[in-house]
């Protein structure tokens, strides 16, 4: 068989808390380095250490960036899960397997190697303990062996993972020579996979979307930060919380910035909110249970005005659900969040640069509006590593708003906090403290009119939710707007969001491999604007690719364009918990055109 080069999957299977994740991102590296495009998936339990982790590695030539079915290297380290997931390999398989590790039958259509792990790793230290971290190590070197990834490449990526830690990063390069002198003794012939270099990676980075996602909200003036642990939020107030100390100072080195960790999510939201009225720009990340406590403070801040910003890393629920596994679950909820008529902004990353430039764009549209925004990233997107051109630095002003100040409110007659002056149904506001005797206002969660004063008089109460819809209909146009990618004579169309367009950009291409071309448009916030009925109404059929059970974003546009029918807009779902695949999509499209599967 031919050799294919640089484009497959390696997965790793091991033991969450052993040290794996270091030896499988100098792996991941170490292909990065050598020009290849990368893309790693971390699939782990909900506990700190002992249960089953798997990492993928997937090398593309192209660039695909989502989870691939199937593997073509697997190196099998837990004793737990080697059966399994050696039966799950299709024939032809490299599997490393641990020779401590007896399995209940082993396949003969496999290449299976059994490598001396603990005998190699006796030979580079005599401590117990650094031999269980220094073991995945070897794995990293044969490996790298056989695929001809280069030793200055993962000198490069050891260096990086162990920066400033000399002798670790030596013990370690001493681990993987041990495994490729190893591989070089058990040559395998006529392996079918290699990686040879390419220039595809110069320039780029490898980053998390939680990472980009804070350093988006540093750059875009973040002053308050609250918030309460849970997965797989945490790292972006964790990242934020870094990026703040590193940049935000005065020259005397006192802090220009406030963070709080709060006894739950609920206080966390009740912060932000605080800090939003107070005039500073404040966010809270969380996932959805934290959502779920968040619902009265949201309908709070919707309904008294009050700009905040909350990132959900969403997950698998319902309940607490699967915390670390991926979904686009909250969708609806987040939407329309709270109790009564309410409708929030709701922002889309699909990719790392989405979650940079999100971290801004939520702390501005936030004052713009004067209204809760939600950034609904997932797991896949926030937890697992993305390749990515360098961000641009966020130069631009910050827009605050609507915001009277003394000398402004010395030009005016009256300010009326809740009045539409301008006919976009967003009023005006004043900062606490604002030197001024028109300045001052109540804010109020229970009913008022347009001056802030306490009302249950029916016309008062319908006035003030009509302005609120009108505001949200003001945000279709303003919020970031859909990304079309067109081809020529393509008769059915896809609509995605977050990180399903990974798999739809594969998908796509796999399509028009089988006879059917397709146009794409990747909606990146709500509300939807009319673009996205002029699309629908461009199309023969319209599928709607989403991770979640229910096809949320679907019905949210079926209730947007009310006549639309199944006929014509259909839905294609993916809900186990993984990361979606290109195959998924396709196979779904395929079954609705009436096309044979393979």
């Amino acid at each position: 068989m031919g050799v294919i080069v640089n484009d497959f999957n390696i997965m790793v299977g091991t033991v969450n808390g052993s040290g794996s994740q270091s030896a499988n991102l100098v792996l991941m590296r170490s292909i990065f380095n050598m020009g290849v495009p990368i893309a790693g998936k971390n699939i782990f339990p909900s506990n700190i250490a002992g249960l089953p982790t798997w990492f993928n590695i997937r090398a593309s030539e192209h660039g695909y960036m989502c989870r691939r079915a199937g593997t073509e290297i697997l190196v099998a380290m837990n004793p737990a899960t080697a059966a399994d997931d050696v039966a799950q390999m299709a024939p032809g398989t490299l599997v490393l397997l641990n020779d401590t590790i007896g399995l209940l039958k082993e396949r003969t259509d496999l290449r299976l190697l059994k490598v001396p792990f603990t005998k190699l790793v006796a030979e580079i230290s005599p401590e117990m303990k650094l031999r269980k971290l220094l073991v995945n190590m070897i794995y990293v070197g044969i490996v790298a062996q056989y695929l001809g990834i280069e030793s200055d490449a993962i000198d490069l990526a050891i260096d990086k993972q162990f920066s400033g830690k000399k002798k670790a990063a030596d013990l370690n390069k001493a681990a993987v020579r041990v495994g490729q002198r190893w591989a070089t003794e058990n040559p395998i012939e006529n392996l079918g996979y290699r990686i040879e270099r390419r220039e595809k990676t110069k320039g780029k980075i490898i980053i998390d979307g939680n990472a980009a996602g804070a350093l988006g909200a540093v750059f875009g003036g973040l002053q308050v930060l609250a918030w309460y642990p849970i997965t797989p939020s945490s790292s972006v107030c964790e990242s934020a919380i870094a990026y703040l100390e590193r940049f935000r100072h005065d020259k005397n080195g006192k802090a220009t910035y406030a963070v709080v960790q709060c006894e739950d999510e609920l206080a966390s939201a009740g912060v932000v909110i605080g800090a939003g009225w107070a005039g500073a720009r404040s966010m809270t990340a969380t996932a959805g249970p934290g959502i779920s406590l968040m619902a009265e403070f949201v309908g709070l801040s919707y309904y008294t005005e009050i700009p905040a910003v909350i990132w959900d890393v969403q997950r698998v629920g319902p309940s607490t659900g699967l915390p670390t596994r991926t979904a686009q679950g909250d969708v609806a909820f987040t939407y329309n969040l709270s109790h009564g008529d309410t409708a929030h902004i709701v922002l889309l990353p699909a990719t790392v640069r989405d979650c940079y430039d999100f971290g801004a764009e939520a702390l501005d549209l936030a004052e713009e509006f004067q209204t809760p925004v939600f950034v609904l990233s997932d797991l896949d997107l926030g937890m697992n590593n993305w390749m990515s051109d360098p961000f641009p630095y966020h130069d631009k002003p910050l827009r605050r708003g609507k915001v009277l100040s003394k000398e402004k409110l010395d030009q005016i007659k009256e300010f009326a906090r809740y009045r539409d002056v301008d006919g976009d149904g967003i009023p005006y506001r004043t900062l606490p403290g604002t030197d001024h005797a028109k300045a001052a206002y109540f804010t109020r969660g229970s009913g008022h009119n347009d001056k802030a004063e306490y009302s249950e008089k029916p016309h008062d109460y319908k006035a003030i939710v009509d302005r609120l819809k009108k505001k949200h209909e003001t945000a279709r146009s303003r919020v970031p707007q859909p990304v079309v990618v067109t081809e020529p004579g393509a008769s059915i169309g896809i609509i995605a969001y977050g990180t399903t367009h990974h798999a739809i950009v594969e998908g796509r291409d796999l399509l028009k491999k089988s006879g059917i071309k397709t146009d794409y448009m990747q909606i990146r916030a709500l509300p939807l604007c009319e673009d996205v009925l002029r699309f629908i109404e461009n199309h023969e059929r319209v599928y709607v690719v989403e991770q979640n059970r229910d096809g949320q974003m679907h019905e949210l546009i079926r209730s947007y364009g009310r006549a639309l029918t199944d006929d014509k807009l259909r839905s294609v779902r993916h809900y186990d918990g993984t990361p979606i695949d290109a195959k998924s999509c396709v196979d779904g499209i395929l079954a609705g055109e009436k096309v044979e599967v393979n």
